[in-house]
């Protein structure tokens, strides 16, 4: 299928099943984060799957390359990302198995109804305050700043979008694992599988893989640390898997 790219615009591969995916960078482009919570997130058979701040599709796409899951949603605030998702979507044939949803997470309760999914990801903001913020309007800080939705927006309505025993999976920084923690049990989503990543084996952890399920009871498992590289530019083979090089 022919897709017309706007301005600034490019199409990136994204090594599963010839799938491709519209980016801007002049706006946000994805990162690593949303590749390694699209290889941690688990989708049963059957599963309907939601993607809170889904920006331009990457996650939604991803798990449909990689799970058995059987429709897969995105919400995205803004509308040129929601749009270019909508067109990577298209692009890659998947009309009939991943829809995108122009919405605010704040209200994804009212669009979607209580206990509408198996599975929800979010990929949510990182940073709170004005720390590195210079236009608050500005599509990257939008995508890395609390501006439009806070944690608990999200950790929130994902309690309420579940189905009872549905699981929620999130990327997010260590430094806010103690909130984390304290967010998901006051909504009822008991933390179950916590994995770090690390840039290197001798760094600290600079990015934490949750999953929480609803209603579930309490028994967390700790895996292995995610090292990403072996050397400066060149990944540890879990990560290649991971890409699906």
């Amino acid at each position: 299928m022919t897709i017309n790219l706007r301005e600034n615009e490019r199409l990136d591969e994204l090594q599963r099943n010839g799938y491709r995916i519209i980016q801007n960078p002049e706006k946000f482009c994805f990162g690593m984060d949303a590749v390694l919570l699209s290889g941690f997130a688990r989708a049963r058979e059957g599963d309907k799957v939601l993607d809170l701040g889904t920006g331009t599709g990457i996650i939604p796409i991803l798990m449909e390359a990689k799970t058995q899951a059987s429709h897969l949603t995105g919400l995205e605030i803004q509308e040129e990302s929601a749009d270019m998702a909508r067109r990577s979507v298209a692009l890659n044939g998947l009309e009939g198995k991943i829809t995108v949803v122009q919405g605010d997470i704040k209200e994804a309760e009212t669009l979607f109804g209580a206990a509408s999914f198996h599975v929800v990801t979010c990929n949510p903001p990182y940073m709170i305050g004005k720390h590195g913020l210079t236009n608050q309007d500005a599509p990257k800080a939008i995508a890395r700043h609390e501006i439009l939705c806070a944690l608990e927006d999200v950790i929130g309505q994902a309690s309420k979008l579940l189905c009872p025993g549905g699981n929620f999976f999130m990327v997010h920084r260590p430094f806010r694992l103690a909130e984390i923690m304290v967010l998901l049990c006051k909504y009822k989503l008991e933390p179950k599988r916590m994995r770090m990543v690390h840039p290197f084996i001798d760094k600290e952890p600079n990015m934490v893989l949750i999953e929480a399920k609803r209603g579930g009871k309490p028994r967390m498992t700790v895996e292995k640390p995610l090292i990403v590289y072996k050397e400066p530019g060149v990944y540890m083979p879990e990560i290649y898997e991971i890409y699906g090089y």
